[in-house]
């Protein structure tokens, strides 16, 4: 495995003058699933806001998952869930049933001591659950309340439900991604929840600067889909003024080329610890966009007299031709590994990078340097790495504040600090199922 010797974040020492986070003082209820959902309250929660996700007791493995027992960890598998952990880093769980009669009651008391409410549920749940924006703008006039559905509240695909690959079809992602002549397919990441998830915290940020200027609270609704569609205008552009269906063009660029992804030498030896084959699916990324970056290309390859051929001197031509342009650039690729190819050829003020793994991240010297991964620990997962958020903040910097959630973490400080039960209510609410510690089994 490539090192990840980086720092664990501890307890910051007692700051007489800590900086006053962007959202410090303002309170979240998280009562969202999946992806999209958890990315928006993440984003909140490491901008200062305390943010307390609100989890079913009784699907608490379900969603969170088991994964295997770390050495001298306590036996919770549900808290060692990468994924959830990640999602949901800097927030506070309380496994609280609010299907239950009591459940709801709380549920809408801690909205109305909360600034705002995130839910990415199904348009009916909300509303059968009792805990929709009319009901909960009760207990708080000046609630914000965010929802997330797949496509909106309104509309005859008001009531469909999707996650993301389902998303990624119905907004025309999927058609545009895919190789010549072959089938659509989907992203190779569900770019529509991230898309959502970062739509909607600044949805949120927004409402309460609104708030802050006139009193106000609101509705949002982030129609999932609507924040897919924005991110292709050219496409839809091009029908619209054209008449031109985009075609899938895999790798290839609408009219640059040489445009692609080419395949390297072995650049790295398996993997000790896992025995995996290393350097047999090695690739970097090259564009020349002019004439200029065409001969500097050409000059590091040591093929000038390309630069006179005439099915590559002008950029047409060079469009017309890439099947052969590609494998010329493939042959010599073939002969360097990822990473001198990128040496050579940004030397030489062309583009190109090498396609890193998800592993080499880790070990790269300008991702180290800039510290986007920050490790936290986990009580139960160990040194943990989470990305940090992209934007970069002077005066106020954001860093992760706490690890993923252990499950029920937050239900005392809920449950007494927040609501001022008594001892005596919480364990009632515990025997009768309506909170849980450990995930139920029910």
């Amino acid at each position: 495995m490539t090192d990840r010797s980086i720092q664990v974040t501890q307890p910051a020492a007692p700051n007489p003058r800590p900086p006053v986070l962007p959202l410090a003082g303002v309170r979240v209820v998280d009562f969202t699933v999946a992806v999209a959902g958890p990315i928006a309250s993440f984003v909140l929660a490491d901008l200062g806001a305390e943010v307390i996700k609100v989890e079913e007791p009784a699907r608490g493995r379900i969603q969170r998952g088991d994964m295997p027992r770390r050495e001298g960890a306590a036996d919770r598998p549900w808290n060692r869930m990468s994924n959830f952990n990640e999602l949901n880093r800097g927030k506070l769980s309380l496994a609280l049933d609010v299907a239950q009669p009591e459940g709801r009651d709380l549920f809408l008391r801690l909205a109305g001591v909360s600034d705002i409410v995130v839910e990415n549920w199904s348009p009916r749940v909300v509303g059968n659950l009792g805990i929709d924006y009319a009901q909960v703008r009760h207990v708080r006039e000046d609630i914000i309340y965010l929802s997330m559905p797949a496509f909106g509240k309104t509309g005859p695909y008001a009531d469909m439900r999707s996650y993301g690959p389902g998303i990624d079809a119905m907004s025309g992602l999927s058609h545009l991604t895919g190789y010549i002549d072959g089938p659509p397919l989907k992203p190779g990441n569900f770019y529509c929840d991230q898309n959502a998830g970062l739509h909607a915290a600044l949805a949120a940020m927004s409402a309460l600067l609104h708030r802050r200027l006139t009193g106000e609270g609101q509705y949002i609704e982030l129609a999932m889909l609507e924040g897919e569609i924005q991110v292709f205008g050219e496409a839809l552009l091009n029908v619209a003024l054209n008449g031109r269906e985009p075609a899938r063009l895999g790798n290839r660029h609408p009219s640059i080329a040489p445009h692609g992804v080419y395949r390297c030498a072995a650049s790295r030896q398996p993997a000790a610890d896992t025995g995996a084959a290393g350097g047999s699916d090695e690739w970097v990324t090259i564009v020349a966009a002019d004439d200029a970056q065409w001969h500097a290309l050409c000059r590091a390859m040591g093929q000038e007299p390309l630069t006179r051929d005439p099915r590559f001197a002008q950029p047409l031509a060079r469009y017309q031709h890439q099947d052969e342009l590609d494998a010329i650039i493939g042959a010599w690729t073939a002969t360097h590994n990822k990473h001198e190819v990128q040496r050579l050829l940004q030397a030489a003020g062309v583009s190109a990078a090498a396609a890193l793994t998800p592993e080499e991240l880790f070990a790269d010297p300008h991702i180290r340097d800039r510290k986007l991964f920050e490790f936290v620990d986990h009580p139960d997962s160990g040194p943990f790495p989470h990305t940090r958020v992209a934007f970069r903040l002077s005066g106020t910097p954001a860093p992760i504040r706490r690890s993923g959630p252990p499950f029920g973490e937050g239900n005392d400080h809920v449950l007494r600090d927040l609501l001022h039960l008594t001892d005596n209510d919480i364990e009632r609410l515990r025997a009768g199922g309506v909170i849980a510690d450990p995930p139920s089994s029910g």
